[in-house]
């Protein structure tokens, strides 16, 4: 630190306090540590995602050396960065690439790291907040666990009372977001809490048991109700368990959930990691919409129109607004459509330029929800772009009745 200029300690005391969050400067601050401390980064690694920051690792790693790391351990009440997963392109890929391996449905609903000891419960969000007090249900959940203390990772759902069906991810996320009233929208909009995975229990830490391992204390602990819904492949070879695998993809499918998430049967859990053996599945859905308006890049995008206004047909032959994205272009698509927009240009305020609604272009996106800010109510989940469509008239581009169909 001695060493860096007044800038340079500026930031690295402020990459140490938190007060910078960006995730890129966040791994750069992990390496700068580890080398400062002379340990192997992938120890420091894993003591923070154990403790769920860099701060008090850092500050203790660099004061006692090697053996500050040996206090960060798993233990119930101090939350843990969750494993994530990577993405595979159909089932088949996902069992080729893992081997053994479990099918288990992927829900859209609310990430939660539920912690008990004793009476007392705590249930944390995917970014580690504290929101205990808005989710009745899980405490209740949890406290009706034969087990003294425990750390479990699941997701919260809802189920539409009729029709069983999970309801919108939105309209969770409003739930689970909402401080006030919680008696009320409990009533309103109960939750259901599913759980796919155990990190600790009484005092046994888990994390470095295999996948089969953990599943059978889970399965020890909840009811099947409580649990995810899933199968086992134990051999990818086995033409009847490769279908079953791909049934069970269907029918998850028609159940309205999301995908399904395959995973390495031997595999341990990597807290903070998204682990190459956790693999999700999602189909893709994909519209033609035209382009009605584009917005100009900024940082290594300078200079190129960017950020692309999307719109779907409506029956007045105009076009209704459903979002915007910038994802999947590559440099070449960047290059490609700042000169073809330029040419379809009708006015540009410095910003946004508005364009003639000509060019198509296929989206991929997981989903649709409710928006007031867009003219049909809705917006897309995940936009991102496929390729452009030079071959299709703005005639030819979707409907906001066809995408909205069966939402």
């Amino acid at each position: 630190v001695a060493a860096a200029t007044h800038e340079e300690q500026e930031l690295l005391l402020r990459l140490l306090a938190g007060e910078v969050r960006q995730g890129a400067l966040d791994a750069i601050a992990l390496e700068g540590v580890a080398r400062a401390a002379g340990v192997p980064a992938a120890e420091l690694r894993r003591a923070v995602m154990l403790e769920g920051s860099l701060p008090p690792v850092a500050q203790a790693v660099l004061a006692e050396g090697a053996p500050g790391l040996d206090r960060f351990t798993l233990r119930v009440g101090n939350p843990v960065q969750p494993m994530l997963a990577h993405t595979a392109g159909s089932v088949a890929e996902a069992i080729a690439a893992l081997g053994a391996c479990a099918v288990e449905e992927k829900l859209d609903g609310i990430r939660i790291q539920v912690h008990r000891r004793g009476d007392d419960v705590r249930v944390h969000t995917r970014s580690l907040d504290d929101i205990t007090d808005r989710l009745p249900e899980v405490v209740a959940t949890a406290r009706a666990v034969a087990a003294d203390a425990f750390i479990l990772d699941g997701e919260v759902i809802a189920l539409d009372p009729v029709t069983g069906r999970p309801v919108s991810f939105q309209s969770v996320a409003g739930r689970v977001g909402s401080r006030v009233d919680v008696a009320g929208a409990h009533a309103a909009l109960p939750l259901t809490p599913v759980f796919f995975d155990v990190l600790v229990v009484d005092g046994e830490g888990l994390i470095d048991r295999s996948g089969v391992e953990r599943h059978a204390v889970l399965a020890r602990l909840l009811p099947e109700p409580q649990r995810v819904r899933r199968i086992v492949v134990t051999d990818p070879a086995d033409p009847a368990q490769a279908e079953a695998a791909e049934r069970f993809y269907a029918d998850t499918l028609a159940r309205g959930r999301e995908g399904v998430l395959v995973k390495a049967l031997e595999a341990p859990y990597v807290a903070g990691r998204r682990g190459r053996t956790w693999l999700k599945v999602k189909p893709v859905r994909t519209v033609d919409l035209v382009v009605l308006a584009v917005e100009r890049g900024h940082g290594r995008r300078a200079g190129l129109l960017s950020n692309l206004h999307l719109g779907a047909r409506t029956v007045d032959g105009g076009f209704a607004m459903l979002g915007k994205t910038f994802k999947g272009l590559t440099d070449e698509m960047l290059r490609w459509q700042t000169e073809r927009l330029g040419e379809l240009a009708v006015s540009d305020d410095g910003f946004t330029v508005r364009v003639r609604p000509e060019l198509v272009v296929e989206i991929a996106y997981d989903g649709l929800q409710s928006s007031t800010r867009y003219p049909a109510g809705v917006t897309l989940r995940f936009a991102r772009v496929v390729r452009y469509r030079p071959d299709k008239r703005a005639s030819e581009a979707d409907t906001v009745e066809r995408i909205t169909e069966g939402r």
